[in-house]
């Protein structure tokens, strides 16, 4: 998300009870959760084994010839998550691709929601309360079949950050890049995430690894300033990754944004139309951050809301150019990619509802849909989900990119389905 400081409301209204109801029972059970380990695999059907005299199957005896025929094709598909999401409901296949807003000082606000299969949260606010991890760990009791659940936060540093209260200060990107080394970086954001994990926080939308020396405040003109680390692409990479890293090494999911870059924007799309530097200048300028930080094993990223002049017309979170052609094919991208805030003002400049702009999303190539939180949020997610499962069902968004987002979601968990 783009904006120094979000729209934060204390009301998130919850799904109607009825609504919730048909939802929750649209879900399928019987899928359980584990550790991760490699999925089991069985020898794949194939030719029947020659008889021991080096003969054909065909020269066996009739009885041998059936029963050989017969292991061969009952023999049992590998199980992996996709063959199980594949007997998913749309619906619930849906929901796990959406982060429903809550106010962190009100996460039971999201109980209907993740009752139903949300697949994650994003917590909005500035000052978290101290018993916040028994809080979550109540909201993720009520997860179907207890596969656990993304927790998301902006703890950025500076003047964006939603528990510091909780977790401890982190500086503007800005100052850290210019006065900490990448090893001071990694050990001091390590020393917040392993506070946010003990809080129960799992993912966090930062760092920032947009290119933008712009000695300022960001603001509604300029979606970066202070929260870039540098100007200097090299200076970004270096401690984009090491940020990245300290999440990891303290437990927490970081997620690098705003792909494909928006230092030197022509506006902050959070508050209307926006587009980056041309593709030729970001492709030299802004995408090595995200190269080094794919190379380095980023398990998600951000894709931003402006237009890429030269590359794609639609916004980069709505264009399968962005998201299939060059983040998942050129920069070979495998891990979750998530849409920044489709309640962007240039979102709907561009001619898109949140439903609608979350169904192009998914067939763009992104996994996970967010917006902002509003006094709306039940009747959001239930719009959104509905419009991704008519979407299917209509043929203009296809199931298997349904399951392979899904099967994104639960893979950047470490979820396995069929342990």
């Amino acid at each position: 998300m783009n904006v120094p400081s979000y729209r934060d409301h204390t009301t998130a209204r919850r799904l109607s009870t009825g609504t919730a109801a048909v939802m929750a029972a649209m879900l399928l059970a019987g899928c359980g959760s584990g550790a991760p380990q490699a999925s089991p695999h069985s020898s794949a059907p194939g030719r029947s084994p020659a008889a021991p005299d080096g003969s054909s199957p065909s020269s066996l005896t009739p009885g041998a010839t059936t029963a050989a025929t017969t292991a061969a094709d009952t023999t049992p598909a590998a199980c992996t998550n996709a063959t199980k999401l594949a007997g998913w409901s749309n619906q619930r296949l849906a929901m796990l691709t959406i982060a429903v807003p809550v106010s962190e000082t009100s996460v039971s606000g999201a109980t209907s929601e993740v009752s139903a299969g949300a697949g994650g949260v994003v917590l909005f606010g500035s000052s978290a309360p101290s018993d916040l991890g028994a809080r979550l760990t109540t909201l993720k009791s009520h997860v179907p079949g207890h596969l656990g659940l993304l927790v998301m936060t902006d703890e950025e540093g500076g003047g964006i950050q939603r528990m510091a209260n909780l977790v401890g200060s982190l500086p503007w990107a800005a100052y850290m890049g210019a006065h900490w080394t990448p090893a001071q970086i990694q050990q001091n954001v390590a020393k917040v995430a392993r506070k946010m994990a003990a809080a129960q926080v799992n993912m966090n939308l930062a760092p920032v690894v947009d290119v933008d020396g712009r000695n300022v405040a960001p603001s509604k003109t300029n979606p970066d300033g202070w929260r870039s680390f540098s100007g200097n692409t090299a200076v970004v990479s270096k401690a984009g990754v090491a940020y990245m890293n300290g999440m990891r090494d303290g437990g927490v999911i970081p997620v690098v944004k705003h792909f494909p870059g928006l230092g030197g924007s022509t506006y902050n799309s959070d508050f209307g139309p926006a587009r980056t530097l041309p593709w030729s200048t970001l492709q030299k300028v802004g995408i090595p951050p995200f190269t080094a930080a794919v190379k380095a094993g980023a398990p998600a990223i951000m894709v931003s809301n402006n237009i890429v002049p030269g590359l794609a017309t639609n916004p980069a979170s709505l264009s399968p150019t962005v998201i299939s052609s060059e983040l998942r094919g050129k920069l070979g991208f495998k891990g979750l990619v998530v849409t920044d805030s489709l309640s962007a003002k240039a979102i709907s400049g561009a001619g898109f509802t949140i439903p609608a702009a979350a169904v192009q999303a998914l067939r763009s190539g992104a996994d996970m849909v967010m917006f902002d939180l509003g006094s709306n949020v039940g009747s959001q997610t239930s719009s959104i989900a509905s419009a991704i499962t008519n979407a299917v069902t209509g043929g203009k968004l296809a199931r298997s990119r349904l399951i392979d987002a899904a099967g994104h979601v639960l893979a950047v968990r470490h979820v396995n389905l069929c342990s």
